[in-house]
């Protein structure tokens, strides 16, 4: 096969070739509800800030409600505002991050939750209170605010599976409703509000992220409801607005009427119905294992992990699980009777074997009841679906383009390069049996003349527009940004076509897939001012002329190019000065040809 003269050359072959003296190191910062001594945990492990303000005279306005006795000053609400922007300028803000980074999803896992929960639930007579995970680490400059509503057990580590690369793109805080409280519904609603409000006050042109995990699903609804001219983006993961129709309902006076002996029998049922535990203890295994190392890999962490679904009875004694189904109940009423009233930007996250509510049907619910609500279905998750495998958030994030540091989301300024993690997924597992069926070889001309293998004969700096020609349904892109990330660690931005971005096909059943996990790798839709910016950014753009047309060609039309006749494309390239490489791809339409 011979290809035509081209920088870059595709060539395609047609043929396939609980341990009582485990002590964990769970280290957050904390800041508290009100005024007072109270921390976190008495654990030395623990870096805790009760949030005390650098003045110390301070202002009591009144209980918080529910009983708990304390209060939010005022004044240490602005020296609090004023410490942390002083903070802030004395730290060093990160500008960007790098191809590649590293995201540490599958470092931790639900052991690592319930390891250290152990140390968040030692009761200290505290109000509920955010903390902020220390390994989130310092995010990228102007991050919006991200707060975590956490389900059921209120611990606030829900998030752990993804602190470290949510940190990197949000000011993570994460509530904590300790064990003892009984904070009414209605009391948290305007707790969080009280935050959101300030955070507003803040920053009035950046978003606030609101991600609720089943009963915080519930609490993220009713604050978005109740501030519908607030910029906020609601994340819900198995929301329990289906309460009513939840499996736990019957639980309640079985619950009532059973001995204190058997409680510590309930934890064994709820993990099972909460969650799959299979699913959790795959999270840190390599995709790439053989099948007989990734199964012991498996059974080595479910050994671990069984014994500590004991540590549920502590997260979740018989007084405080009597207490959370009561408060799941009026938190349903509450959020259900809003719904109207909620603005938002929603994203809702619904699994399809969630044993505790019926989630795909309330997905199916809050897509006709909710203003702008879009839905991804994991069709083999369970109700803890942030702590089980498979689901890093801030991917499912960048794949539904919800992540944006203003009012509008710029696909060029909002643009997060893809980790490790991600590359990996993407490259071993969604186009997986394509890169290993098309083996695809990539060839460049030096400057010389002479053809070498591999992408030293394309500049590393740009700005550089790729242009080519589509073989049968695109594929060839894969492979091609693929080699760029591998050999010269450049993330190409292609440009497509606006209607993978419009919407229009998603529905109930759209699950996370091949058309997010191109928005992952960077792309973005055709319009002048994206080639623009990107030109600007000295960025590598990717560009098909012939579009959707030439990526479907009929019989026949093999090698056929489908370009306009005024290409607009190269009188913005030439402003910008950037390199135009043409390439050409061989082989793989003659794939599907036979004989």
């Amino acid at each position: 096969m011979t290809g035509m003269t081209s920088s870059v050359t595709f060539r395609v072959s047609p043929y396939l070739v609980l341990n009582s003296q485990f002590r964990p190191r769970c280290r957050v910062r904390a800041r508290s509800s009100g005024g007072g001594d109270s921390t976190v945990s008495s654990s030395p492990e623990l870096v805790v800030s009760n949030g005390a303000s650098s003045v110390e005279e301070r202002e009591k306005i009144g209980p918080l409600t529910g009983g708990n006795g304390y209060a939010v000053s005022k004044i240490e609400v602005v020296e609090e505002k004023k410490m942390v922007e002083k903070e802030a300028k004395c730290s060093t803000a990160l500008e960007g991050l790098e191809v590649l980074w590293d995201d540490a999803y599958g470092s931790k896992s639900v052991k690592d939750y319930l390891d250290y929960s152990r140390d968040m639930i030692r009761p200290d007579g505290g109000p509920p209170r955010w903390f902020c995970p220390v390994e989130c680490g310092q995010p990228l400059n102007s991050s919006p605010v991200l707060l975590f509503l956490p389900g059921l057990d209120g611990t606030g580590l829900g998030l752990i599976l993804h602190h470290k690369a949510l940190g990197r793109a949000f000011e993570v805080q994460c509530l904590h409703i300790p064990v003892y409280d009984r904070t009414p519904f209605e009391d948290l609603v305007k707790f969080v509000e009280k935050t959101v409000k300030a955070e507003y006050a803040s920053s009035p042109h950046k978003p606030i992220y609101l991600v609720g995990d089943s009963f915080g699903g519930c609490l993220a609804l009713a604050v978005a409801a109740r501030n519908p001219t607030i910029d906020l983006v609601v994340l819900l993961a198995n929301p329990a607005t289906s309460f009513g129709r939840s499996q736990l309902q019957p639980l309640l006076p079985l619950l009532e009427a059973m001995p204190d002996g058997l409680h510590f029998t309930v934890p064994y049922l709820l993990s099972f119905v909460m969650g799959d535990p299979v699913k959790m203890a795959m999270v840190n295994i390599d995709n790439i294992l053989l099948p007989r190392e990734a199964l012991k890999q498996l059974s080595v962490n479910l050994t671990s992990l069984l014994p500590r679904l004991s540590g549920l009875a502590d997260i979740i004694p018989k007084e405080t699980l009597l207490w959370k189904l009561k408060l799941l109940k009026s938190a349903a009423s509450y959020a259900n009777s809003r719904l109207y009233a909620v603005n938002a930007e929603v994203l809702l996250l619904a699994s399809g074997k969630d044993s505790m509510l019926p989630s795909r049907d309330e997905a199916q619910r809050l897509m006709n009841s909710l203003k702008n609500c879009r839905v991804r279905y994991f069709k083999d998750n369970g109700h803890t679906l942030l702590l089980e495998d498979g689901i890093n958030l801030l991917t499912v994030i960048k794949g539904t383009n919800t992540y944006r540091r203003t009012r509008r989301h710029d696909y060029v300024l909002d643009f997060l390069p893809p980790s490790m993690s991600e590359y990996k997924v993407a490259f071993n597992q969604v186009v997986g049996l394509f890169r290993y069926a098309s083996s695809s070889v990539l060839f460049s001309t030096l400057d010389d003349g002479k053809i070498v293998r591999g992408l030293s004969g394309v500049p590393s700096e740009g700005p550089v527009l790729l242009v080519g020609y589509h073989m049968l349904m695109g594929l060839e892109l894969h492979s091609l940004v693929e080699e760029f990330l591998r050999e010269k660690n450049i993330i190409v931005r292609g440009i497509a076509h606006l209607e993978m971005f419009s919407g229009k096909v998603e529905n109930l059943s759209t699950e996370f897939g091949l058309t997010d996990w191109m928005k992952v790798m960077g792309a973005l839709p055709a319009t002048g001012s994206n080639l623009f910016k990107l030109f600007q950014t000295k960025s590598h753009v990717l560009l098909y002329p012939g579009g959707t047309r030439e990526a479907f060609h009929y019989k026949g039309e093999e090698y056929k190019l489908f370009w306009p006749d005024q290409p607009e494309f190269v009188r913005m390239a030439a402003r910008f000065g950037a390199t135009i490489v043409p390439f050409g791809t061989v082989g793989e339409d003659d794939m599907t040809e036979g004989g």
